[in-house]
């Protein structure tokens, strides 16, 4: 998720666990806490592809932050005061803000490796956009009213209801979800592609339109379905993707790893002898997010080169027609 929902988030967890004396505190550490896992970011791992598929890795694993945390509670319990005078609120805050980080992110459809140094593909359940407003919102105005007023009789009851509402809202986007994919598997039946691969996700800020994709002997079929307007069997349009060349590629490091991470979510084209991959989550037709070329035909196997990530040229107007495809077909 995005790094302020992060940080009000860490805030209201730290902000219900803290002694009510010392709220403002909670609040600020909670909200670096918060955000803490993601400065993976600075990490410069050499490559386009790794810095990718490596982000979001140990300094998201249960692993690692279970006893980072314990370990920054023993350092802090002797250096701080707050820390020193309520060892267990503190523990608790400190312990529940580092691990709610990773386990909301996996809640997109990214992808965390919840369990480094395994090498089981991330975590993506997919239920929520990067950044969802509905679930912010509630966390955020719970967090400023505790801040305005952090002595007041009511300001952890304002923190937990933020609390609760937005963890009402990621349990709506569950529900959704499995709505969403009963309608998809139905339509994929029809198709007979039942038994091929599937992921759903919702589209940019908000959780009532839906974007499925499921995979195909010739690549890849992309459906929506508003859960406002939609009726009747779910509309899927097929796509091709060069699956030949992406198989006999995959002994490429890139190449291997990509299938790895986006759970071969993977459209594959071949660009002046150029073998090109876009992950197929982050996006749509024809527009994705992270588009890799990784790969050269040699003679007569392919080779690799160093890895370059092509830009998305961001659209305004492709954005305005997914939200009016949110009420109207």
């Amino acid at each position: 998720m995005d790094s302020l929902t992060q940080a009000v988030l860490g805030a209201s967890v730290a902000g219900v666990c803290a002694p009510a004396g010392q709220r403002r505190k909670a609040l600020l550490a909670g909200a670096m806490l918060g955000t803490l896992p993601d400065l993976d970011v600075v990490i410069d791992y050499g490559d386009p592809v790794s810095n990718f598929t490596y982000h979001r890795g140990f300094s998201h694993s249960l692993f690692v932050l279970a006893p980072f945390s314990i370990l920054l509670w023993l350092v802090l319990r002797r250096w701080w005061a707050p820390v020193r005078d309520a060892p267990l609120p503190w523990l608790a805050a400190i312990f529940l803000t580092l691990m709610t980080h990773p386990l909301l992110d996996a809640h997109t459809v990214y992808g965390t490796q919840l369990w480094w140094p395994l090498t089981v593909p991330p975590t993506m359940w997919s239920t929520l956009f990067i950044i969802d407003p509905l679930y912010t919102l509630p966390l955020l105005v719970g967090v400023v009213a505790a801040a305005g007023w952090p002595h007041a009789r009511r300001s952890t009851s304002l923190i937990r209801a933020g609390v609760a509402l937005s963890t009402l809202y990621l349990g709506w986007s569950w529900t959704a979800k499995l709505i969403v994919e009963d309608h998809a598997k139905a339509a994929l039946a029809a198709m007979g592609l039942e038994d091929q691969p599937m992921f759903s996700v919702p589209a940019p800020l908000n959780t009532m339109l839906w974007r499925v994709v499921a995979l195909s002997d010739e690549g890849y079929v992309e459906g929506f379905d508003s859960l406002l307007i939609d009726e009747g069997e779910m509309q899927f349009a097929a796509y091709s993707s060069d699956l030949a060349s992406l198989e006999a590629a995959t002994d490429v490091w890139a190449v291997a790893r990509l299938r790895w991470f986006s759970r071969d979510f993977l459209r594959a084209t071949v660009e002046d002898r150029r073998l090109v991959l876009s992950d197929l989550r982050m996006g749509q037709e024809p527009d994705y997010v992270f588009t890799h070329v990784v790969a050269e035909m040699g003679n007569p196997h392919w080779k690799a080169i160093p890895a370059e990530q092509i830009p998305l040229n961001f659209s305004q107007r492709a954005l305005g027609e997914t939200w009016r495809r949110l009420f109207a077909p």
